[in-house]
This record gives C-alpha cells, sequence and structure tokens, in this order.
C-alpha cells in the first residue's frame, strides 16, 4: 500500500484530508473521554475509522474496596466499550498492562506497534511525554509512560522492518509509517477541532464511567470551562469550544 502524503503543518481547525484511519493510545479507559471524545465524535461523522488502544484496564481505579481489582478491570472495559460507542467507535484493542506500573518498555513498544501495523493510520492521538506542571493530573506517571511508548512506536519501531522482528517474521505485520502524531494534555498546543456541536456526546460517553464519577453532574461545567479556553486560543468565537493538540510531523 503507497505511502499517503503528509499534509502540510495546519494553519486552520482540522486538517483532515486524506485522512481514513486515526488510532487512539491512552493509559487508562476515560482518558480519551475527558481528552479527546469530541474530536472522535467529529472525525467519525465524518466517515473517519477510529480505533482504540488501551494499555490498562485501569483496575487501580475507584474508590470501591470491597470490589476486587479484576472485577473493576471487567468493568472499566465494559464502560471504556459503552463510552466509545457513544462517539461512533467499535473496535478497541485492551493491552491489560497492570494500572499504575506502566514504563515505556520494548515490550510496550513493540505492543503498540503491533497495534499500528494493524491499523494502519494515517494518525495516531497519544498522551504527551511532558510533565505538566499547571495540570498535574494530566501527568499521571502511566500517561506519560504511554506518551513515551507511543511516540517510539510511531517512530522508529512500526515503521522499521527490523525492530520487533517477530512482528514480521512471526506474524506477518508489514511495516507501517504514521506521518503524524497528535499529542493531548499539552501546554501548548497547535491544531484544534471546534467540539461545540458534540459537547452532548462528550459528555455522555464521560458518564458512561459510572465507576470513576460519582457526580457527572460535576462534568459539564469543568468540560466547558475547558473546552471555552482552548477555544479562545485557537481564536474561535466566544461561545465555542474546541479541544486541542501538538502536531508532530513525523516524516
Amino acid at each position: 500500500m503507497a505511502e499517503p502524503d503528509v499534509a502540510p503543518h495546519p494553519d486552520a481547525l482540522d486538517p483532515d484530508d486524506g485522512v481514513e484511519r486515526i488510532l487512539v493510545v491512552a493509559a487508562h479507559p476515560d482518558d480519551i473521554d475527558f481528552g479527546t471524545a469530541g474530536s472522535i465524535a467529529t472525525w467519525t461523522d465524518e466517515g473517519i475509522e477510529v480505533v482504540y488502544c488501551l494499555v490498562t484496564d485501569g483496575d487501580a481505579g475507584g474508590s470501591d474496596r470491597d470490589l476486587p481489582r479484576p472485577k473493576m478491570a471487567e468493568l472499566r472495559r465494559a464502560e471504556q466499550t459503552a463510552a466509545a460507542k457513544v462517539v461512533g467507535v467499535t473496535d478497541l484493542v485492551f493491552l491489560a498492562y497492570p494500572d499504575g506500573r506502566v514504563q515505556p518498555t520494548i515490550e510496550l513498544r513493540r505492543d503498540i506497534s503491533r497495534v499500528i501495523r494493524q491499523v494502519r493510520p494515517q494518525r495516531v492521538i497519544g498522551m504527551s511525554p511532558e510533565r505538566n506542571y499547571q495540570r498535574i493530573y494530566a501527568s499521571h506517571p502511566d500517561h506519560l509512560a504511554t506518551g513515551e511508548a507511543t511516540l517510539s512506536a510511531v517512530y522508529p519501531d512500526a515503521r522499521n522492518p527490523f525492530a520487533h522482528p517477530e512482528l514480521l517474521e512471526e506474524e506477518g505485520l508489514e511495516p507501517w509509517t504514521v506521518p503524524e502524531v497528535w499529542m493531548v494534555a499539552i501546554a501548548e498546543p497547535d491544531t484544534f477541532v471546534d467540539t461545540t456541536d458534540v459537547l452532548d456526546r462528550k459528555l455522555e460517553a464521560l458518564r458512561c464511567h459510572v465507576s470513576q464519577h460519582p457526580d457527572p453532574g460535576a462534568l459539564e461545567d469543568l468540560l466547558r470551562g475547558w473546552g471555552a479556553m482552548i477555544a479562545q486560543r485557537a481564536g474561535l468565537p466566544e461561545g465555542r469550544l474546541a479541544e486541542g493538540f501538538l502536531r508532530v510531523v513525523t516524516t
């Protein structure tokens, strides 16, 4: 399959020309829905295929000490699957790494590379590997490790036939070059998606994570505040909402 042309660095919102498939890699269930569910709803409405890759099952989440951790993992997979459906995503991959103990190991790089070669996306959405001192909750160690492993899987691993040779020799997965990574939870975003018209679906997706959000009524004010701040940075009119990313060209 011929490699897609790489789009120029975006000067406008949502530069999706030529994008057919997007892979979203995140550490925990609900990470995606906080950061990118609005963009994902917009992309799936445009006919773009979106696939989720969850590094952990979120088994260390929640506050119910009486619930066995394997049951929490099962519950959070179900919650994430329901949330994905709200924004038009039905293909989810769970890597089942231990929640709270993610490291950017060669094994994790291999496993993300495998998914990249299977999905063959033109864009990967990844977590930032840089600590954000203004928003410490965005810098969970699992997020940072997942971001680092994702970037390493995009470049150089997934495109290199000699990296993780078992993927090619034993599984028949040909190398794949991802032209761009969009990083979330970044301090200085440069690429934006207007999500005003899909806020209701983003909220519905987040409310699927019942085990994590005992006060779902508080979510709307929180998301409106974040979205308005990002929209202002994007230069959108007052009253609009947006999600922001740092676009990294990788070819």
